[in-house]
């Protein structure tokens, strides 16, 4: 199997997605420097493991579209999103995701928590994810509720 390098994959997009991709993948390197970077050509995306412990865990991608491109967080469903940009949500089972566009220039601290976020939920065990998840699905019943009044 080739290793393709994330400049590759990004190469084969237009140049504004490509910029963008740029950005995010060095938001995603400073925000969780020790993560491991590398392209899941099956995929189409650039992928990233944190070690936890013996093993790593996939914790977040960058997938880049023709139209725009997205940096994606695969236990999105149980990080806190304060200032509401996750996507995903009626989509996806628990990934979410932020979408950018070409012009887009990407809101660093924010992008820069949310990574931060998830790389400390990906460190968490099953259980505490699975816990986190139950907290997150009751306070949005109780903001839908509330909505409704």
């Amino acid at each position: 199997m080739d290793i393709v390098p994330p400049e590759a994959l990004l190469a084969d997009y237009p140049a504004p997605i490509a910029e963008v991709g740029v950005r995010l993948r060095e938001i995603v390197r400073r925000a969780a420097p020790d993560a491991i970077e590398r392209v899941r050509t099956g995929w189409r995306l650039v992928g990233y493991d944190l070690p936890v412990g013996r093993r790593t865990v996939y914790f977040c991608w960058i997938m880049p579209e023709p139209k725009h491109i997205h940096l994606g967080f695969v236990q999105g469903v149980a990080m806190d999103d304060p200032d509401r940009r996750l996507r995903g949500d009626g989509v996806t089972k628990l990934a979410r995701w932020v979408t950018l566009r070409p012009g887009d220039v990407p809101n660093v601290p924010s992008l820069t928590g949310l990574v931060q976020e998830a790389a400390r939920i990906a460190a968490m065990s099953r259980p505490e994810r699975m816990l986190r998840r139950l907290d997150h699905d009751e306070r949005h019943a109780t903001i839908v509720e509330t909505d409704d009044d």
